[in-house]
This record gives structure tokens, sequence and C-alpha cells, in this order.
């Protein structure tokens, strides 16, 4: 990516539509093609597909342990499929054909309902031909609104990607090359924020939720302009709000972020050439009247602690470029398999704590999703650490999570760097 070619300046500062009333509980989306102003002002707009006629889709705010129902109408050409990331919900509601539903054909519409039992920022995005649904657009933020308002003068949310495209704006249509889905992933030649509206003074203490819905790329990122602490994680609240200097963010994971002003805040993505400018949130005029104060943890989650495991399995990442033989039919495989099978790599019963031992034996990096929980990241003394729904594996690194299989039905476990899910990094487990 050349800094000097595609550059998100301030100037290119998209805003989130918000359209869902916070504490709403029903909801219409309409998956469609929409033009979206994805290039700063004046550099050309972008054919591509979205919700409710913007691209990202819009903000979703609702409250945890009420029940929510979206209908979403498919106004494509082809079918779809929605899946509600990181909110753990009723089997039947997560979005994922073949495994949860049939996909919603062009003119249906289907009904999504559930109760969200977290407070915290999650997304929606497709999740039929997702590699490239969702890099032509597929995407939304959803937020769970904590039951106490938080110390805050702000809450933004900002929504990072990246698009394979034109100088003029026009996509690149390559979303299954072959070459980029056995490296890292197609990649985009353009990223940016998207920040949904706010009048941020000097002064000001904000919260700023990350996410990253890029299809593959890894966002190491700086914040200029602002000081503060890491509050959560994919959605859940950290015991003890957490120093930062660079954030690593793997696709599908979630930062969030409390900050306090001291000028326009910047979000730079680090690359070889430098900083490169994502985004920014303006300052204009003085906040006198906000008083210092230690930054003070998010309400706990409800997820308990994790027992003791009565299962440990391994689940090892096969294949790609430069990577050895499997005995898989795709790019890649998990234990030697490609893709879904008729049977899952593991089966628990409902209640029951695993070990999951994720072994990369590949040259590049993995998003592991698990759909349906949250698990314990554990370190390297076998110490329970953050709870995630994503954890990023590196390359000839392993790493140990630790979930209890409390949500029955069958559940999606994949990469989420999604052109190695369509390469094959996609398996599922089931809880009954």
């Amino acid at each position: 990516m050349n800094r000097r070619q595609f550059l998100a300046s301030s100037a290119a500062i998209g805003l989130l539509p918000r359209q869902a009333i916070a504490g709403s509980s029903m909801y219409r989306l309409r998956a469609e093609e929409v033009t979206s102003q994805v290039l700063p002002a004046g550099d050309g707009t972008t054919r591509m597909l979205g919700f409710n006629g913007s691209m990202p889709g819009p903000e979703l705010r609702m409250r945890r342990g009420e029940r929510v129902t979206i209908d979403v109408e498919n106004g494509l050409e082809e079918g779809t499929a929605v899946h509600w990331h990181g909110i753990r919900l009723e089997n039947s509601m997560d979005g994922v054909p073949v495994l949860t539903q049939n996909i919603i054909d062009p003119g249906d519409t289907k009904t999504y309902s559930f109760v969200p039992p977290d407070a915290g920022t999650f997304w929606y995005h497709s999740h039929y031909i997702s590699h490239e649904q969702v890099a032509r657009g597929m995407m939304g933020p959803l937020i769970v609104e904590d039951d106490e308002p938080v110390d805050v003068d702000h809450d933004i949310t900002a929504v990072l990607s990246d698009w394979l495209m034109e100088r003029d704006g026009a996509l690149i249509e390559e979303y299954a090359d072959r070459h980029s889905v056995a490296h890292a992933g197609l990649l985009g030649t353009f990223a940016r924020a998207f920040f949904s509206p706010s009048d941020v003074r000097v002064g000001d203490r904000i919260r700023l939720r990350l996410i990253n819905a890029a299809t593959n790329r890894i966002f190491p990122l700086a914040v200029t302009g602002a000081t503060g602490r890491i509050v959560a994680l994919d959605g859940m609240a950290l015991p003890e709000p957490r120093a930062f200097d660079q954030i690593m963010m793997a696709p599908a994971q979630r930062v969030d972020l409390v900050l306090d002003v001291s000028g326009s805040v910047k979000l730079d993505m680090m690359s070889r050439q430098g900083p490169y400018e994502l985004g920014t949130i303006e300052a204009e005029g003085m906040n006198a009247a906000r008083q210092s104060a230690p930054i003070a943890a998010l309400p706990s989650h409800a997820i308990p602690a994790a027992a003791d495991p009565s299962k440990h399995l391994t689940l090892r990442m096969m294949g790609g470029a430069m990577g050895g033989r499997h005995g898989g039919d795709n790019i890649w495989a998990f234990n030697d398999v490609s893709d879904l099978q008729s049977a899952p790599f593991g089966a628990f019963k409902r209640g029951e704590t695993a070990k999951i031992t994720l072994v990369n034996d590949t040259s590049f990096p993995h998003g592991i999703h698990l759909h349906g929980h949250h698990f314990h990241e554990l370190g390297e003394d076998g110490s329970s650490g953050d709870l995630r729904d994503t954890t990023l594996v590196f390359p000839n690194q392993s790493r140990d999570i630790l979930c209890t299989f409390d949500n029955p039905g069958k559940w999606m476990l994949h990469c989420h760097m999604l052109s190695h899910a369509v390469g094959g990094m996609r398996t599922w487990v089931e809880v009954v």
C-alpha cells in the first residue's frame, strides 16, 4: 500500500449512518447495491453492496437482555445471509447457511430474533460468499448498550476496512484470486475508518469503539491527540483498564478505548512506509467542565470463569503458500481436512469445558473465530487471559484457548481472514 497513492486524510472522513434508535427492539435491513464515497470527496464514488442505502450499514443499538427483531430483506440479485458477530445468541439465528439456515433468496425477507446477553461492541456482516460480499461492503456496527451509561462525553464507533480499488474508486473484482487466497488474503489498496457523528471538544472524555471489518487485513493502530486505556476486547469488559501504545487488530476483532481528548484524535495504521491516516475526529472548542479522574472499568460481563477442562483438542492450521502438504482438497486445511465436513471437529455436552490448542503450521497469521461463544486466551503458563471470540495466531506459533460450550447448536469455527476461509479453513463444533 503506497501512502502517496492512496491516503485517507481527514477530508476523507465518512460518517456512519445512525438510523437505529438506541433501545429499539425492531429493525429492518435491506441488502442492496449502493454507491458510497469511500475515497475522498471529488476522487470518485464506488459501486458496492450495503444495507439501507449505505456502506457501512446503519449502526444498530439495542438493550442487553431484551429481545430484538431484525427483518433482513434481500434486495440483491444473489442470495445472502447475515451473521451477528460476537453475539451469544440462539443457534438458529446465527446466520450461517448450511449450519443454521437456508440462504435468503433474492426478494425474500428473513426475520432474525434474539436476546443479546452481553453489553458491548459487536457487528453484523454477510456470511454467504462472505469473502466477496463483505469485501463489497456488506457490514455494519451493532452496539449493545450498557445497563447504566458510562461516564464519557461521546460514544463513537469506528468501522475500519480496506478495499481493492482503482484510482477512480471502482472495485477490482478479484475476490477469490488464488494467489491472494494462498498468501495473506486479498488486501485492499485503500483503507479508512468510518466514524459515527459527534461534536468533540478538547477536554472531552470519549469512548471509541474500534471494529476491524476488513476481510483479511490486520491493522496495527496508533492513536494520537488523546490518551487513555483499553477497556474492552471483542465486546467483553476488561477487569481493569489497560494501557496501550499500539493496538493490533485481526479481522473481526473489536477494541474499546476510553480516551481523554487533547486535540484532534487521529487514527493511524502503522505501515513500513510510516503512519497511514485512516481518519481523524476533529476537536473544536474546549470542555472546561470535565474533571480529571482515573478511567474506570466498564461493568463486568456475565460470563463465569471457566471450569477445569474435561477435553483437550488440537486444531492444526495447514497449507497455503510455502506451507507443507496436507490431506485436504483445498488450499488450506484444519487437521488435514478442508472445508465443512459431515462430522464436527468437536462435540461437547452443554456446559462442558474444553481446552483447544491452536497450532499455526503455516507461513501466515490466522484470526480464528468461534461462533456463539467467547473463550479465554491462555498464557504460556496456563493462566486464564482475555475473553475473545476471535484470536490471532502468528506463523509457526500456537495458542491455547479455554471455552465453556454452554450454547447448544452447530457452531462454525473458522479463520476470519475470509480468503483463508473460502480456501478451506472452515470447520464446526456441536453442543448438545
